[in-house]
């Protein structure tokens, strides 16, 4: 798959994804922002040779951009910000940028590791499949509830102001999986409904977010 327009004489990237990927999705996200081109090789194994090769560990998303090889989406979202800043995915106000990497650090540190498939999956076996639901869903209300807050001061059309930023690119597919997959009650995060109803609206997020709901 190839996405966005190419920036001439470079060859397109490679990301290896999974459409369930909450952190692939992310990358996906900033490419498109960006209008980027590069080829989505979906992995359906953490064994997979192919993905071994540019990531030991297994997991994606990685990112190969030339000679360049980036695993993890907060290191491949910051390479990508740096190396091709058209659409900054962080804005110009210190503080308002400060707010976008505490977005990111709840998403990707408090909420999105501990509703991971891997993580359930396993509470399950050593609790009972009945706690599996309630796990996810308590730890991702505790994010939510603190990310209310956060962005009380700060949301306009999006998170932190009128432009897509980092922020956006978190949450976007962590209120997605809450919402479709884990059935989060959403009535006492407002703003992140009005987000999300936002996210809903946009082409490129709508396609992503559709082929996530469709591997499932």
């Amino acid at each position: 798959m190839s996405t966005g327009a190419m920036e001439e004489g470079n060859q397109a990237m490679k990301l290896y994804s999974h459409p369930m990927s909450s952190c692939s999705r992310r990358v996906r996200l900033a490419l498109n922002l960006k209008g980027l081109e590069y080829d989505c090789i979906n992995i359906t194994s953490t064994t997979d040779p192919e993905l071994l090769k540019v990531n030991p560990m297994g997991y994606v998303p990685a990112l190969v951009d030339g000679t360049s090889v980036i695993s993890d989406s907060y290191a491949i979202l910051l390479y990508l910000e740096e190396k091709y800043p058209s659409h900054s995915l962080l804005p110009q106000d210190l503080t308002r940028r400060a707010i976008n990497y505490q977005v990111a650090s709840i998403v990707s540190s408090s909420i999105q590791p501990l509703q991971n498939m891997t993580l359930v999956n396993y509470i399950g076996e050593i609790v009972g499949p009945e706690e599996k639901l309630p796990w996810a869903q308590h730890h991702i209300t505790k994010g939510f509830v603190a990310l209310e807050k956060l962005l009380t001061n700060y949301a306009s059309k999006y998170a932190t102001g009128d432009e897509i930023y980092l922020a956006d690119l978190y949450l976007a597919p962590q209120l997605d999986n809450a919402i479709n997959r884990y059935k989060v009650n959403m009535t006492e995060f407002p703003l992140l409904i009005k987000l999300n109803e936002t996210y809903n609206k946009l082409p490129s997020f709508q396609l992503i977010m559709a082929e996530t709901r469709t591997s499932e």
